[in-house]
């Protein structure tokens, strides 16, 4: 169900603003640096919705909400920082504790009435859309939104500014959250801020890596123009649906077979068949680096690999095995050549990462659904992004089968997508056995 812009507006009200920052004083001239990776991923935005029923969220109040935050910070004190530019225009972040932006609303909805109208773009009214800048030094990376359904049920919404962490940041940062509201004592490291990078000396390379695209320059206003409209639909294919596809692909009898993979070489074929005059071969695939983030507790590490199928070869002619092989088997990954070309420019020069190229983010090993409320799992949680570029971006996270169940159902996909190619991809993954 599609509600018109007023009546969508409408649904979420009595929005009220305050700032939410740490407990204790991080200290006087304290930075965070920037690293060349950071900096490639400033003009995108993650944005996170936990949706709990009122018996989790029964006794969550605002002042208890504030009180874990201000415990939180202590330890994610960078978040609540405000950014700075140094005499050559590279980024930083002045720890200064000015705090996170934090919002309290309402909505006319119950949550089953909220979750029963799948209207994807409704989505964005609960948590902040605001974006760094203009006035970049006033602006904070990180955004909290609590909504209130008629109930009793809680929104929990966070804008994620993609300079300070992947994917995988965000949702430990989450977690933790999570943990303080349910009164855990944790022992966990504070966020030490970066020194300033060392620059590189060696020459820029002649090419540029293929997983980023350079755009006009945005000043201070991190939000990069897009050529097209986009749009954003969702659907949850199920364990059953899963396997389904797999054994189509693979054949039966085949264990173990790579499930991400195996959806993004259906989705990848499908918007080969929407774009036939401009067949994407290239794709970026970003997924979680195995080996962590070293003393980092925040900060972008996320594998970003570019796969190609040739310039001659028909990705809609590919059977799809090849393709979920060349996903599996064939990604390059791109970040070393980034982080130089980033530094070199001192952050300076603007690039995106998502939507460069048709692009998949693997948040399936993302532990979506470690966030709990009084023991109780979320009814549901949505990932989107801001700021993709034109080609795209497929986001294929894990979808939990319930509160009280600790198994998941599947996976939940998020494609955006130019608006003029949503309803043609819709009818090509239906044809593919994949129900939207």
């Amino acid at each position: 169900m599609v509600f018109p812009q007023q009546e969508q507006e409408s649904l979420v009200y009595d929005v009220r603003l305050s700032s939410v920052g740490p407990g204790r004083i991080s200290g006087s001239d304290v930075f965070h640096y920037l690293g060349g990776l950071d900096l490639a991923m400033k003009l995108h935005y993650l944005k996170v919705v936990y949706l709990f029923d009122s018996e989790a969220a029964q006794g969550l109040t605002i002042m208890k909400i504030k009180e874990s935050l201000f415990i939180l910070f202590n330890h994610y004190f960078i978040t609540c920082g405000r950014f700075r530019r140094s005499e050559s225009g590279q980024p930083y972040i002045k720890c200064n504790d000015c705090g996170v932006r934090f919002a309290e609303a309402k909505c006319t909805k119950t949550l089953q009435e909220w979750l029963h109208m799948k209207d994807w773009s409704s989505y964005k009214l609960l948590v902040p859309q605001q974006v760094l800048g203009p006035e970049l030094s006033f602006s904070p990376p990180l955004l909290l939104q609590v909504t209130q359904f008629k109930c009793g049920g809680v929104a929990l919404g966070l804008s994620w500014a993609h300079v300070l962490g992947d994917p995988h940041s965000t949702s430990d940062f989450i977690n933790k959250w999570g943990q303080f509201l349910n009164n855990l004592s944790l022992k966990m490291p504070y966020n030490i801020p970066r020194s300033i990078p060392t620059i590189l000396k060696s020459e820029r390379p002649e090419k540029d890596p293929v997983s980023i695209k350079w755009v006009d320059p945005i000043g201070d206003h991190w939000i990069p123009a897009n050529n097209k409209k986009m749009d954003t639909f969702s659907f949850h294919i199920t364990t059953l649906q899963m396997n389904n596809l797999q054994e189509q692909i693979w054949g039966p009898g085949v264990e173990k077979t790579p499930s991400f993979e195996s959806l993004c070489a259906i989705i990848w074929r499908c918007i080969a068949k929407v774009r036939e005059e401009s067949e994407p071969t290239t794709v970026t695939v970003c997924r979680a680096d195995p080996n962590g983030r070293g003393n980092d507790i925040i900060g972008n590490d996320q594998l970003i690999s570019k796969v190609e199928a040739g310039k001659d070869c028909s990705i809609i002619n590919t059977n799809l095995k090849t393709l979920a092989r060349l996903l599996v088997e064939q990604g390059i990954d791109e970040r070393k050549q980034i982080e130089e070309i980033v530094e070199k420019d001192q952050g300076v020069t603007d690039l995106i990462v998502y939507g460069a190229n048709l692009t998949f983010l693997n948040l399936e090993d993302v532990n979506v659904y470690d966030f709990k409320l009084r023991g109780k799992k979320p009814r549901f949680v949505y990932y989107t992004l801001q700021g993709v570029g034109d080609e795209g971006v497929v986001l294929v996270l894990p979808r939990s089968k319930g509160p009280n169940k600790n198994d998941n159902d599947g996976n939940f996909v998020t494609i955006i997508m130019p608006e003029d190619e949503i309803v043609k991809i819709k009818d090509e993954l239906k044809m593919n056995g994949v129900n939207t």
